[in-house]
């Protein structure tokens, strides 16, 4: 702080009636220059209990004496409020707020409320309150100080616009994240969000990605360290779709894990133009959904750094990643990959498991529940509003029967029938379709009647499944890789005992014109990283990886 802004900040403070309580050093004449010039002062602030005001004018600041005698204000809750009356009294006009580092706390918050809400803040521009302990309840005043802010200067014909907010390490949980998710909708000119440490899960994470999609300027999201899982990290990449302007994305140490990196590689491909840093570090993410990462920003021709340091991708994936970069002569943006946790093994995926399902209650309802809440996200965030829903026709009791209990004969009857079968289900339940599309192709088998029915409705089937958007054909895709044993995913996700027959299905859909080339890329990736899985079924398994191969490099 210069010494021009002292004397700026003392002519406020001397425009304020303060009373008692007041802490004078005006018209003295000194001259302090340095930290040791003001020791008197500064032991006189630390002592004074209930300090409300500081007096300095009249007197030379240096910024080093300046920086002393802030640090020793820091906890001076009752200065906090008699300076934001001063600011507001003298009507002063800010554009940044920083009190960063200030354990505050909720009482805090309220000391500055009345600011906030001022007309002195109408012009704010840049707010920092990084690791302020401002918790929940703080979270909450805060939030509604911020929208008052909005709707009284909108009144005035000069809304409030907040371009960069800044709240790592308040603790603020979900609750609090969902609060200030309001705020940010309602205004809607945020260029850059730090939250990162703040005890958020999934259901404020959800909240924040809703709001975040109103903020068509948005250039940097920093939420390090909050814990998204698949979840959270779908809803987040359902609002990327939605922003053009974004150019450094931190999900670090988010847990988004496998199936929610691979969503967040399809929006790389169909969005984010100018996107140029991306950290996805620390989030139990495997080698093949590396990969995908990694093949979704070789388009990318502002990017600067992929940060995919701390996931399990072993020795041996780190090795391919580093391979898959510099073959694509992107090598130098790739983070160093030194912290690596190494593969997972199925003993400890197994225990994660059990531990989800105890988390996420023990009900037999589970994948269905799951599917629907998948459902809501997609439908409130991005790919089907509930609104522009399909209205599912009525099920034929025939159609019904065959997806119970599936047959070649029940198909064969089906007839014509069988093109209903892909109106069973829509974009927003992969599970249902990837469940329906093995049921169907389990089926399969030479003879030329049931092949041919099989087929048809295989490609009805995929053919509208991946029409829509990456994001939506990705999630589908990492979906069915669950299924079939070649993904770890999240929840109660059972896997089907695989059967050559739904590979060869594959096999066929890959080659037609409706299978996409980078869907291809994306299967063959999993597939050439789980040879293992597909061991019972090794000739299909060869059929289906030549199929790839050749979709790959046409």
């Amino acid at each position: 702080m210069a010494s021009d802004d002292i004397a700026q900040l003392a002519d406020v403070l001397s425009k304020t009636h303060v009373g008692d309580r007041e802490l004078s050093y005006k018209g003295l004449g000194l001259k302090l220059d340095n930290a040791e010039s003001v020791e008197d002062l500064v032991r006189e602030i630390e002592q004074y209990q209930g300090l409300r005001a500081l007096r300095l004018e009249g007197n030379t600041v240096g910024v080093e004496a300046a920086q002393a005698i802030a640090k020793a204000l820091e906890n001076k809750d009752l200065l906090q409020r008699s300076l934001g009356g001063a600011l507001m009294s003298a009507g002063a006009r800010l554009t940044e707020l920083d009190l960063s580092d200030n354990a505050f706390g909720p009482d805090g918050v309220k000391g500055i409320e009345q600011l906030l809400k001022s007309p002195s803040c109408h012009t704010l521009r840049e707010l920092r309150l990084n690791n302020c302990g401002m918790g929940i309840g703080g979270g909450k005043i805060l939030a509604e100080a911020l929208m008052e802010c909005h709707r009284q200067s909108s009144a005035l014909g000069a809304p409030f616009k907040l371009r960069v907010f800044v709240a790592g390490r308040n603790r603020l949980e979900n609750e609090g994240a969902s609060a200030l998710a309001k705020a940010f909708q309602l205004m809607g000119s945020l260029e850059e969000v730090h939250m990162p440490q703040n005890g958020i899960n999934y259901a404020g994470v959800m909240a924040l990605a809703s709001a975040m999609r109103q903020n068509p300027e948005l250039r940097v999201l920093n939420f390090n360290d909050n814990t998204f899982t698949k979840k959270g990290t779908l809803a987040m990449a359902q609002a990327l779709r939605h922003l053009r302007n974004v150019q450094v994305i931190n999900f670090g140490d988010c847990l988004v894990r496998s199936e929610g990196a691979i969503a967040l590689a399809a929006v790389l491909r169909d969005g984010l133009p100018i996107l140029k840093e991306l950290s996805l570090s620390f989030g139990e993410i495997t080698e093949v959904a590396a990969l995908v990462v990694a093949q979704a920003v070789m388009e990318k021709p502002y990017m600067e750094k992929v940060d995919l340091n701390g996931n399990c991708l072993g020795e041996e994936g780190c090795e391919a990643l580093r391979e898959a970069m510099e073959n694509m002569d992107k090598g130098d943006m790739l983070a160093s990959l030194s912290d690596d946790e190494g593969e997972p093994d199925d003993e400890d995926e197994d225990e994660e498991d059990d531990d989800e399902d105890e988390n996420n209650n023990d009900d037999a309802d589970d994948c269905n529940e799951e599917d629907e809440e998948y459902g809501e996200i997609v439908k409130e965030n991005g790919i089907l509003r509930k609104e522009d829903s399909p209205v599912k026709p009525q099920s034929p009791a025939e159609v019904m029967s065959f997806l119970n209990c599936p047959s070649a004969e029940k198909l064969l009857q089906l007839g014509d029938m069988r093109t209903s079968i892909h109106q069973q289900f829509d974009a927003s339940e992969p599970q249902k379709a990837a469940d329906v599309l093995l049921k169907i192709s389990s089926l399969y088998n030479e003879d030329l009647e049931t092949k041919a029915a099989v087929l048809e409705t295989v490609d009805a089937v995929l053919k509208k499944l991946l029409s829509g958007s990456a994001l939506q054909s990705y999630c589908f895709l990492s979906t069915l890789m669950v299924m079939m044993g070649l993904l770890k995913g999240e929840g109660k996700m059972k896997k089907v005992l695989l059967v050559p027959g739904q590979l060869l299905c594959l096999e066929h859909a890959v080659q037609q014109e409706y299978f996409p080339q980078h869907h291809a890329s994306l299967l063959h990736i999993f597939l050439s990283k789980n040879s293992e899985a597909l061991k019972s079924c090794s000739s299909a398994r060869e059929r289906l990886s030549s199929a790839l191969e050749k979709k790959c490099h046409n």
